[in-house]
């Protein structure tokens, strides 16, 4: 208080002395308020609009989600990412209500596990597509490819389909005519090598990496295994295939829950520019933003 009086007398001698010179201070000095209120204004937090909870696969969703946090946050979210290293534990969870949503699978993977467990979950907005890919194990070229050899794929049902098309596409194998997304090893028509299958869970294939001729991985397997689509993989599905339409990696949540303002608002910024250009530099063309 005393600076203010202070202030106000030695303002009430300028006053006397010159009434223009007080109008001329006074000028930029409102001038420099409503500049000094918007400071405060931008500093200020963003109004708490609430948590959104998401299950997640490591490598690159909860990747993805921790970059995507901090624009969530400057938007009033706050997102808390629970990661999971199966791929039914996090359908569960978002089935029973004890999480929001889940970021790890495709459209066909969601409903085969709907039909299969009873679940009631849909897509809520497709993020990213993930090439299969063909890594080397023992061998480092598909020309190397001999009788008794064995490639190790994944066993679930989606994956497996898509492992099999992949060794389709590469002269390995022959599929019996329309089998496509249901196709299993019992589909299989004609070998062009007398290959062996090992099927395992997804999470495994990787891990046997030195025990088999190849393996066929997942895009976030791969990444998990420190595998390059570009720099690594003997072959792979290519971009602008069918494949990227229909294996793009969604944002799943209950039946009921895919308009709600919290999910909305985490699809909106996975699918927007800032997110994107992040996962083109980030993952050496091993997951590829989904434009729809």
């Amino acid at each position: 208080m005393k600076a203010k009086r202070i202030l106000a007398a030695a303002l009430g001698v300028i006053t006397a002395v010159s009434l223009a010179a007080c109008a001329q201070t006074a000028a930029p000095a409102a001038q420099e308020a409503p500049a000094e209120a918007a400071q405060e204004e931008a500093a200020a937090p963003a109004e708490e609009k609430g948590t959104i909870t998401v299950a997640a696969s490591p490598t690159p969703h909860a990747e993805i989600l921790e970059e995507a946090a901090k624009i969530l946050k400057e938007q009033g979210w706050t997102l808390e990412v629970t990661v999971f290293d199966d791929y039914v534990q996090p359908n569960l969870v978002v089935d029973s209500g004890e999480i929001d949503a889940n970021y790890f699978q495709h459209i066909p993977y969601l409903d085969s596990f709907n039909e299969e467990k009873g679940t009631h979950l849909v897509n809520a907005g497709g993020i990213h597509y993930e090439p299969f890919g063909i890594y080397p194990g023992q061998k480092s070229s598909l020309d190397e490819l001999a009788d008794g050899d064995t490639i190790a794929i994944p066993n679930d049902t989606t994956n497996e389909a898509r492992a099999l098309l992949l060794l389709q596409d590469n002269g390995i194998i022959t599929l019996k005519d329309g089998v496509g997304l249901t196709a299993t090893v019992n589909d299989i028509a004609e070998y062009s090598t007398q290959i062996k299958l090992e099927e395992l869970e997804a999470a495994q294939v990787a891990r046997i990496r030195d025990e088999v001729a190849f393996v066929i991985l997942n895009g976030n397997y791969a990444l998990d295994a420190g595998l390059s689509v570009a720099k690594d993989a003997i072959a792979y599905e290519q971009s602008d295939s069918e494949a990227a339409k229909t294996y793009v990696n969604v944002i799943a949540v209950k039946e009921g829950n895919e308009n709600s303002e919290g999910i909305k608002a985490l699809v909106d910024v996975l699918k927007s520019d800032a997110i994107r250009d992040f996962i083109n530099s980030t993952y050496d063309g091993a997951v590829i933003p989904f434009t729809e």
